[in-house]
């Protein structure tokens, strides 16, 4: 419904952290959906995607992935060389895409969001609120329900490796179906959360949690 059942300090604003790659994601669901590229679209790795620092699935410069195993490399890896290829991919450079995200942003009614790259790193001008990723997640599972379920796996196999989700309440709390942690130094943990019992949906942002814990305690 939209409705509003619980609110702290939701207009504060905050970094984002990894919580930026669902609009990364949300971005190419639409480029999906819009034909302008395929789940087996093959997406390269350029020298600035390697370099970008952990968490990250360690591609090489010159390599390259499905668009299917970079949403996962996102959803549960939460990589962010993945998500620099995957906004070159798109746009051409990881700048335009960030413009491309912040005009989505306004689109929606994230109206004190402004984003700067795809991963969630550092960046003192990348700010949002909890309220503002919560119409981001309200969207998401409006606009593109036939993709919501790469937020919902636990796992990724790549190259022999399995990758975890990150995302500690998927599996241990009833209804939990996604979405997505972030974590840097200055944003704290973070979590969005979209969750279903009885008949209800419910989707719940936390920022700044002071450990990953306590963050989901709150949750």
């Amino acid at each position: 419904s939209g409705a509003v059942l619980h609110r702290r300090n939701g207009q504060e604003l905050n970094f984002p952290a990894s919580l930026c790659k669902v609009m990364t994601l949300y971005l190419i669901f639409k480029g999906l959906d819009e034909r302008d590229f395929f789940l087996n679209s093959i997406v390269p790795i350029s020298a600035r995607a390697a370099r970008q620092p952990p968490s990250k699935i360690g591609l090489k410069s010159g390599e390259s992935i499905t668009l299917r195993e970079a949403i996962l490399a996102l959803t549960t890896k939460s990589a962010n060389d993945v998500a620099t290829a995957l906004s070159e991919f798109s746009s051409g450079s990881e700048s335009a895409f960030a413009e491309q995200m912040t005009r989505e942003a306004q689109v929606l009614g994230m109206s004190k969001t402004k984003f700067r790259n795809a991963s969630g790193l550092p960046n003192s001008q990348q700010k949002t609120t909890a309220r503002d990723l919560s119409v981001l997640a309200l969207a998401l599972y409006e606009n593109f329900p036939h993709y919501t379920h790469y937020f919902s796996q636990k796992s990724f196999s790549y190259r022999g490796r399995t990758y975890r989700n990150h995302n500690s309440l998927l599996g241990a709390y009833d209804g939990v179906e996604g979405i997505k942690t972030g974590y840097t130094r200055a944003a704290g943990y973070n979590l969005m959360v979209s969750a279903r019992q009885n008949g209800h949906h419910v989707i719940a942002v936390v920022l700044g949690g002071k450990t990953a814990g306590r963050r989901d305690a709150q949750m």
